[in-house]
């Protein structure tokens, strides 16, 4: 609305607001699209993307977890974070 004073309202779809997606081709044996339109027929996911997605955060996931692991292999535990792993877990206190 130039030259009224009035601000126009913008309205940002939500898929904005998890940031921006790319759009890929990937290729995948028969018997993996097999198992990834089961899911989504089962209901547990709403597209072959969304399965996709959720693998691949997953395994992000997993290997963070995993480098964390070797991080704490090659140092040691940490005595002031061990406490609070056992509370966390709901350990008794090993003192």
């Amino acid at each position: 609305m130039p030259g009224s004073g009035k601000r126009a309202i913008v309205l940002i779809p939500n898929r904005y607001h998890y940031g921006m997606s790319k759009q890929i081709a990937i290729r995948l044996s028969d018997e993996l699209v097999a198992f990834v339109d089961k899911i989504v027929e089962s209901g547990r996911e709403r597209s072959r993307a969304a399965v996709v997605t959720r693998a691949l955060e997953r395994e992000q996931r997993r290997m963070v977890a995993a480098r964390d692991a070797e991080i704490l292999a090659a140092t040691g535990p940490d005595p002031e974070l061990e406490g609070m792993a056992d509370y966390a877990a709901g350990l008794p206190d090993q003192n």
